[in-house]
This record gives C-alpha cells, sequence and structure tokens, in this order.
C-alpha cells in the first residue's frame, strides 16, 4: 500500500525545510554574529543598514612602505588594517590616507641612530613612497577608488561607489626649511597638514619630545617662524591645519593665528589618559572655538590607562635601567626620560625595545572605552565638534575595530548609548566635510609665493 501523498510530503519537506531553516539560521549568525562584539541583533542590523545610508569617513590611516607589494595588494583581503576589500566590506566611503615622513632611527646598521645628515632624505623618501603608492592604486583600480580634492568630490564618489582618498601630511620634519614645499603638495592633492610627530622639528614643538634626539619640551616656544609663516600660507592654499601631536604652545599659536577651524585629526581626551600626547580640555575647547573638529583616535593606550601589572613591568625594566620609578603615563608610553639625551645608541635600543613589547602586551582597548572617550568629547565640546580616527597601521586597532571592516561595531557602540542616526552621521563625517568646506571657502588661491 502506498503512503498518501501528505504524509511523503511530510516525510520529505520538512527535513528539507528544516534543512533550509538551519543553513538560513546560520547564513543570519554567520551576518549578524559572527565577528560580533556583543550587541543585540537589532542594534547590529540597524548599525549595518546605517553604514549602508550614510558618508563615512576615517581621518587618520598610514600607508604602509610596501602596499600595494606581493602579499599586500590593495583590492584584496590582506592581513593589514587598511585594503579595498576591508573597506568595501565595513562601508568606509573614504578616509584620510597619510603621506608620513620621519627619520627612521631603527634602519641600517648598529641600530637604533641618532639623526644623521641622511636622515631629512630618507624622510622625503617616505613622503614620496608613500604618494606614488597611493597615485598607482588609483591608477590600477580606477573603478573602486579615486582621490577627493574637494568635498563635493568626496560626496559624488560616495554617490558612485567608489572609495575616496583624502590625501593628508603628517610631520614637517621632511620638508626642511621649505615653506614653499606647502604648495607643492596642495597642487599635489593634500588637503589637511600636520606639523608635528614624535621629536620637535623646525616648524613646531612636538607634546612629544625625544631626548635621544637631543630635544626638550617647548625648545620653539610653539612655532618658529616658519611654522608661524606656514599657518597663513596653509590658510591661504585651503589646506586643512592638523594640530594633533602639537605641544601645547604650538597649538595655542596656531588657535590665535588660523583665520579656518583647526582639526584633530587623530587625538583623545587627556582626562582620560594624562599624557602630553592627549588633549587637554582647555585644547579642546580652542579647537571648538576655531569651528574645528576633534576627531577621536582608536589608540588603545590613548583612550584607556595601562594596568598596573603592565606598569609594574615596566617600573622593573626602568629600576634595570637606573630610571626612578613611573610619576603618570607619559613616560611609561615612550622612550622620553631627560636622562636618555646622554645615554649611547645600544643603551637606548635596549630600553626602548623592551619598553614597546612590554605595552604590546596589555590587553586592547574595548568599543566601551572607545564610546567613553566620544561620550567625554562630546559632552565637553558638543556633537558637532568631535568625529572619528582609527590610526590604523600606526598603532590603532581596538578589540571589536581591528580593522576598517569592522566600522558597524563602532555605530553599533554609539546607537548603544543613544545617539541617533543624525548625530552618527556628524561624528562619521559630516562634522569633517563642514570643516574642509568652511576651510576650501576661506582660501585664497590667487596668492603668489
Amino acid at each position: 500500500m502506498t503512503k498518501p501523498r501528505s504524509k511523503k510530503a511530510l516525510y520529505i519537506g520538512l527535513p528539507l525545510a528544516l534543512a533550509i531553516c538551519a543553513n538560513a539560521g546560520y547564513a543570519a549568525w554567520d551576518y549578524w554574529f559572527k565577528d560580533n562584539p556583543g550587541y543585540p541583533a537589532k542594534v547590529m542590523k540597524q548599525a549595518d543598514e546605517l553604514q549602508e545610508r550614510m558618508l563615512s569617513f576615517d581621518s587618520h590611516i598610514t600607508v604602509p612602505m610596501d602596499f600595494g607589494t606581493a602579499g599586500n595588494e590593495a583590492d584584496k583581503d590582506g592581513s593589514g588594517q587598511f585594503d579595498l576589500v576591508k573597506s568595501g566590506r565595513g562601508r568606509l566611503s573614504g578616509a584620510a590616507l597619510t603621506i608620513f615622513g620621519w627619520p627612521e632611527i631603527w634602519n641600517g646598521d648598529n641600530a637604533p641612530h641618532r639623526p644623521t645628515e641622511g636622515f631629512v632624505d630618507e624622510a622625503r623618501f617616505e613622503q614620496e613612497t608613500r604618494y606614488k603608492i597611493i597615485s598607482t592604486m588609483v591608477r590600477d583600480f580606477p573603478n573602486q577608488v579615486a582621490i577627493a580634492y574637494t568635498p563635493d568630490d568626496f560626496r559624488r564618489l560616495h554617490g558612485e561607489g567608489k572609495f575616496a582618498i583624502f590625501l593628508s601630511m603628517l610631520n614637517a620634519y621632511p620638508l626642511g626649511n621649505d615653506l614653499n614645499a606647502l604648495d607643492k603638495w596642495a597642487a599635489r592633492g593634500m588637503r589637511m597638514f600636520g606639523f608635528s610627530y614624535v621629536g620637535n622639528n623646525a616648524w613646531a614643538d612636538s607634546s612629544r619630545p625625544l631626548p635621544f634626539f637631543n630635544d626638550s619640551r617647548d625648545a620653539l616656544g610653539g612655532l618658529s617662524d616658519i611654522g608661524k609663516q606656514a599657518v597663513h600660507r596653509l590658510n591661504d592654499l585651503g589646506v586643512i591645519i592638523d594640530v594633533s601631536q602639537m605641544s601645547t604652545k604650538a597649538l595655542e599659536q596656531v588657535a590665535q593665528l588660523s583665520r579656518t577651524p583647526m582639526v584633530a585629526s587623530h587625538s583623545a581626551p587627556r582626562a582620560l589618559v594624562d599624557i602630553p600626547r592627549n588633549l587637554s580640555d582647555q585644547e579642546m575647547q580652542l579647537i571648538k572655538n576655531s569651528g574645528g573638529v576633534v576627531q577621536i583616535v582608536g589608540f588603545p593606550t590613548y583612550i584607556r590607562p595601562l594596568s598596573q601589572a603592565t606598569q609594574d613591568k615596566l617600573n622593573a625594566l626602568r629600576a634595570r635601567f637606573d630610571l626612578q620609578p613611573l610619576q603618570g603615563l607619559e613616560m611609561a608610553l615612550m622612550p622620553g626620560d631627560p636622562v636618555i639625551t646622554v645615554w649611547s645608541e645600544q643603551r637606548f635600543g635596549e630600553y626602548a625595545s623592551e619598553l614597546y613589547a612590554i605595552v604590546d602586551e596589555e590587553p586592547k582597548a574595548t568599543l566601551k572605552d572607545y564610546g567613553d572617550a566620544i561620550d567625554y568629547a562630546v559632552k565637553k565640546i558638543g556633537i558637532d565638534h568631535v568625529g572619528i580616527s582609527s590610526d590604523f597601521n600606526d598603532g590603532g586597532g581596538l578589540d571589536g575595530w581591528k580593522d576598517v571592516s569592522e566600522g558597524r561595531n563602532v555605530t553599533a557602540e554609539l546607537l548603544s548609548r543613544g545617539y541617533s542616526e543624525a548625530d552618527i552621521a556628524k561624528l562619521w563625517g559630516g562634522n569633517f566635510l563642514r570643516v574642509w568646506d568652511q576651510v576650501q571657502q576661506s582660501s585664497r588661491p590667487v596668492a603668489k609665493h
């Protein structure tokens, strides 16, 4: 006797339906929960939908010197924190890719080295290499990526589904005393310029003077004469002035001299981690008063203090090198004690290597820590003056935001804290674009230099 058709359908259809449901469930799990730092599915869904719609911008990503080479291709999902595949997956509209140059003290035999005559040339080579890397990526993948020279370019590229590159420069060191280099780089597309990195240079004092380079704090008293001239030149060129990593005196002088809004492209509140690299409440207020934006950086040790266990290890290291115990966190994060001025290169190298190895073992800060930093800045200077930056490829990266593919997790954290979609859009790029518009409108392109 044959089974009724309805029973046959039940025997065949039920397992099939269960399989389909299982597959659909797995797909949903894989999409909403894989690598999810712990947000409810509803929040993740809203974050993903918002990430699809809004313009999003990361104001500081360093281009590695080997980017675009075999194993680090721009169009492949590689091991780095930034590539076009990850950017697409994270629905990141664009980013400030930094043309960075700094004396590489660790290169060559018997490193590290104090500055030599070749350091400036080496730093310029780094700048040129990074510019070439970016230009090559734009040439090779014209359907995926382009340079945005204006805010309207950025918006247009977002509408076309292309990744928008905003050219940023960090560190005046490679420019020597050549003020006209700013004109050259602006003509090549540079739209933001940061005076400082680790160590003072001929233009400005750094928030992190490096005794190994014979630096002292506030050696210039803020900006040098060429640094002051550069403020006016950058205003004329329509280039945003980036005050991240500047000394307090230098930042205050930029605030006095500049007629356009300032941006801190990758900084954090000093109230959370008390180091000069971070911004005091007064410095953040100066940036707000200029009409500018503080782009909160996802750098673990700038948004959460080192654990006591790590500080204990560092103090043991300091004792071995005849240094006093830590008095705060400034010397915990860099080899900056004044006595290092008289150390040999070998002694400095041994100490610096061990210090950074200990700090690198510190557990990553989390998206909650990052949300706390954004909350603090918003409460102090308002939602219209805060933005988002990662510092990927130069130390940035959090638990839950390890690369550009995980931007929606930042959005989920903000949603979970009660930020509206409109406010999140301001944080993710709206505020920065407003400043960029203002800076370009204030330019004086007819000025001859």
